[in-house]
């Protein structure tokens, strides 16, 4: 396919980066969603232009172009990477390929946006994070997409328990709950399967919790105890195609080789005590994640089906008056809130996705670390591996080795012009 490079900014406009998807089902839309609104939102330094989405199915990948806005197609990463019209790529595959698809951009130049999880295992997820180190010292930049970051009320829970709001930290309670392998008809879909998906409601769901924990506390997990359990062994296999939570099944029967659920108790750095449970069999709970967390001066708790609010107890306050109270966050001095609309209006789960490339695009374009960084999505997968071991093992308490000191960053001259090709 004829290569085109990415087209001149008009006067007075900020320059372009190019963009290519590799991926257009659930997660590719969500993203291309990201892409398409943040430059109408938000005035970033640099314009996303989506140049290119690639899949294997021709027919189905320019049908995905056609609808999430994409300029051109591709079928093999290799030829979107060697694109001089793409100057990041956006990697919303399987787990199995991030690893390749993500060390091959970065070594090609190009700035790296990986979904969560990371990868599918702690061997690929250093081998990203030796990559991403290497690449930032020649000014190219890597993010993994844990988009729940970008929640408005979560970013604002962090701002809070910066402060000290929450004093000491104690406790951290966190589930996410769906339900859509209830029934033991739904098919073997890829994330039902180890060679694919790495792990299964562990690393689907687990993975959020995981990171939303260490984010908020802003510290690691030091170690686990865990119980894991697949309730349907074997389940129809696939006829046809499948997003991963789609798809119709035949007569025969295949074995499901992730978990359905786990729970598991760890402790944070500090000696704060965590609970957590993910699952996808929880009836009647489409994608409900809770977290509360309790500290010596107070607590806060978030739901994801109430997206736009916070509760928020101030344990300093006089116990006659004391007591949860809701934050309506929607007001313009709340993180991402500034460019939305007047105080009130709702945001919702897509906005997450906007807010993540608002994120990204500064960062590429003032030379700044992005986060979560690789190194952090190299953390969550090492929790989620010692959450494994000690299921294994009947939940015997496992440590998780803790993360290295963070290197300082080295300087990246002139970033927007080797970003864009443009000075």
């Amino acid at each position: 396919m004829a290569r085109t490079r990415a087209p001149e900014s008009q006067a007075g406009a900020p320059p372009t980066l190019g963009v290519g998807m590799v991926g257009y089902a659930f997660m590719g839309a969500a993203h291309s969603q990201g892409w398409r609104t943040a430059g109408h939102v938000f005035d970033l330094p640099l314009r996303p232009r989506l140049a290119a989405v690639c899949g294997r199915d021709e027919a189905a990948v320019r049908d995905a172009a056609a609808r999430l806005g994409w300029a051109a197609v591709e079928t093999d990463w290799r030829a979107l990477i060697a694109r001089d019209d793409v100057q990041l790529v956006d990697v919303c595959t399987p787990g199995d390929s991030h690893a390749e698809i993500a060390i091959a951009a970065l070594e090609a130049g190009k700035h790296v946006l990986c979904e969560k999880p990371l990868a599918n295992s702690v061997a690929e997820a250093e081998e990203m994070t030796r990559a991403a180190e290497e690449a930032r010292a020649r000014g190219q930049l890597a993010m993994v997409g844990f988009n729940y970051r970008r929640v408005p009320a979560v970013a604002y829970a962090r701002t809070l328990i910066g402060q000290g709001r929450l004093g000491l930290l104690r406790h951290v309670r966190v589930t996410y709950l769906q339900d859509w392998l209830v029934d033991p008809d739904f098919p073997l879909t890829w994330r039902l399967s180890r060679e694919y998906a790495g792990s299964g409601a562990l690393g689907d769901l687990g993975a959020h919790i995981v990171d939303l924990v260490q984010y908020l506390a802003g510290e690691p997990i030091a170690g686990v105890s865990a119980l894991s359990e697949t309730f349907v062994k074997e389940r129809p296999v696939l006829s046809g195609a499948s997003s991963g939570l789609t798809g119709g099944g035949g007569a025969t029967l295949g074995p499901v080789t992730v978990d359905d659920a786990a729970v598991f108790t760890g402790r944070l750095a500090s000696g704060a005590l965590a609970s957590f449970e993910a699952t996808r069999f929880a009836a009647g709970r489409k994608n409900a994640l809770k977290l509360e967390i309790n500290g010596s001066a107070g607590s806060l708790a978030f739901d994801l089906e109430r997206l736009n609010e916070l509760s928020f107890h101030d344990h300093t306050e006089p116990a006659t008056t004391a007591g949860f109270r809701r934050i309506l966050v929607t007001e313009p001095q709340h993180p991402y809130l500034e460019a939305w609309w007047p105080p009130g209006h709702a945001l919702g789960y897509e906005h997450t996705f906007i807010h993540q490339v608002r994120d990204l695009v500064e960062a590429v374009a003032n030379g700044t670390d992005p986060a979560p960084s690789f190194a952090d999505g190299l953390q969550v997968q090492r929790v989620l591996a010692a959450v494994e071991r000690s299921a294994a093992n009947n939940a015997l308490y496992t440590p998780v080795p803790a993360p290295p000191a963070p290197a300082p960053a080295a300087p990246v001259g002139a970033a927007v012009a080797a970003t864009t090709g443009q000075a």
